[in-house]
């Protein structure tokens, strides 16, 4: 039986344990990520935390509503048992009634189809990194060895002791000022989840120092449950023309070649990302989103 518990009544040792034991498990599900990113966040659990899925929920206007935190593309159903189609439509239709509207993501386990919500292919790029590096390398698009060693020329080098701040304020300062919905809660956040991560030993963070020995670029690496996720990057106008951000990532994957690894690249739906992220190798995979408006008709513009 799934049943819906508040955020006081879960018992966060058991699901955690869920989360680790899970066919799927992956870092976003962890209750102290789920902590940081998405405070209060509630669940359904089946049975004794066999499969679990949390709800990250908020009030507006008196609604209440689920969305995706900042932070973490994917969560939906987590379980050690096999995942079938029925199981997935059991958890969504178990999801109560008080969420008037849901804009979900799950992850590339659950699949299912419906006729009762509207469901969203979005892509995400995956890489073994299983082989040798030689092996992993040689499927590396030509523009990306054409990139690779332009890159070289610049005597790059990388700095696994940058302060997580520093690439944050990178990327604050130069791409970040496109995006309006990130802001200063949205920062901190942001460098809590890497303290917290290290703190853990569960994240990388590394940055690129030009000849000169100034950062140019940086990224954090999150690794839990046989998966390695590029979770944020920040670069500036000289890693455009360093090729700074392709150097970091195939030295990433030159550091850990031969590990039982899955290396995700977080994305993309966006063209040119995701054709930067194939020309690693990577494999494209797919997860759901779930939309499911309940809102009174009065309200319904505001989500629509």
């Amino acid at each position: 039986m799934i049943r819906y518990k508040n955020h006081k009544e879960i018992d966060k040792q058991k699901w955690d344990l869920c989360i680790q034991r899970s066919v799927n498990g992956i870092i976003y599900g962890y209750s102290w990520y789920l902590d940081i990113v998405a405070p209060g966040w509630e669940a359904l659990v089946e049975e004794d935390y066999e499969s679990v899925m949390p709800l990250v929920c908020r009030r507006k206007f008196g609604m209440h509503y689920l969305y995706q935190p900042f932070f973490t593309q994917q969560l939906g159903v987590f379980s050690s048992n096999k995942f079938t189609e029925e199981k997935i439509k059991e958890f969504i239709a178990s999801i109560p009634s008080k969420f008037s509207f849901l804009e979900i993501n799950l992850n590339t386990f659950n699949k299912f189809s419906s006729m009762d919500v509207i469901i969203h292919p979005n892509l995400t790029h995956e890489l073994d990194l299983i082989e040798s590096y030689e092996k992993i390398r040689s499927a590396y698009s030509e523009n990306l060895q054409r990139n690779l060693k332009r890159a070289s020329s610049f005597e790059l080098t990388i700095d696994k002791q940058i302060s997580p701040k520093l690439i944050i304020n990178l990327f604050r300062h130069n791409k970040g000022k496109q995006f309006e919905n990130i802001g200063q809660s949205e920062y901190t956040m942001l460098n809590d989840l890497i303290d917290a991560s290290l703190a853990k030993g569960r994240a990388q963070v590394w940055g690129v120092m030009t000849k000169e020995k100034r950062l140019c670029a940086g990224a954090f690496f999150l690794e839990s449950n046989g998966k390695v996720i590029f979770l944020f990057s920040g670069s500036n106008q000289i890693a455009r023309t360093n090729g700074a951000i392709p150097f970091l990532l195939d030295r990433f994957i030159h550091a850990n070649a031969q590990l039982n690894l899955t290396f995700d690249f977080e994305g993309s739906n966006d063209l040119n990302l995701a054709r930067f992220y194939k020309s690693f190798g990577s494999k494209e995979c797919v997860y759901l989103q779930v939309k499911v408006n309940r809102l009174p008709w009065y309200a319904r513009f505001f989500k629509d």
